[in-house]
């Protein structure tokens, strides 16, 4: 997340020059997140870099939150975050698989399609206070979705779903 709003839409008389008031800082935040194709349950983790001691940090709390689970198989992009061999090595300890998404396929995670509806709600043409205000939001906005709302904005209740039969092994959503 990054302080500036996208602007996605204003109004302004013809001929006028829209104003966009910003601070001049454009800190970031960034969360690490997952959705369980199973439950929708989701985890977010809000850290201000994406380095690799980051990503290490959001396995652990990942398997904080399924102590009981077997392996985990998280689904992901291949930020170089998450290939580092330090990385890898704490994932297969802790019993995480991670299946790669193919480059530049955003559009197959379902977390990035829940991501994408949070901006227009929470970021989009609005300045918000602080980073961690924003952050602050962002988080509890999806975590607060109801399974159902979460299926659906992360595209995963649709017919076109690209992982539809897997996830009828599993649970259907309503």
């Amino acid at each position: 997340m990054r302080l500036f709003p996208p602007l996605c839409a204003t109004w302004v008389l013809e001929g006028t020059q829209a104003v966009v008031p910003i601070t001049g800082r454009n800190a970031k935040r960034v969360l690490f997140r997952a959705i369980d194709l199973r439950s929708a349950r989701r985890v977010v983790l809000i850290r201000s870099h994406a380095s690799q001691a980051d990503a290490r940090a959001f396995l652990r709390t990942l398997r904080r939150r399924y102590r009981r689970a077997g392996w985990i198989w998280l689904l992901t992009d291949r930020a170089s975050a998450h290939t580092a061999p330090q990385t890898q090595a704490l994932a297969a300890r802790l019993r995480i698989r991670f299946v790669w998404l193919p480059r530049q396929a955003p559009e197959l995670s379902p977390m990035d399609q829940l991501w994408r509806e949070l901006k227009r709600p929470v970021a989009a043409n609005r300045q918000a206070a602080s980073i961690d205000a924003l952050a602050a939001t962002a988080a509890t906005w999806v975590l607060t979705l109801t399974p159902q709302q979460a299926f659906r904005k992360a595209g995963m209740a649709s017919k076109h779903f690209w992982l539809r039969k897997l996830l009828q092994n599993f649970w259907r959503p309503t």
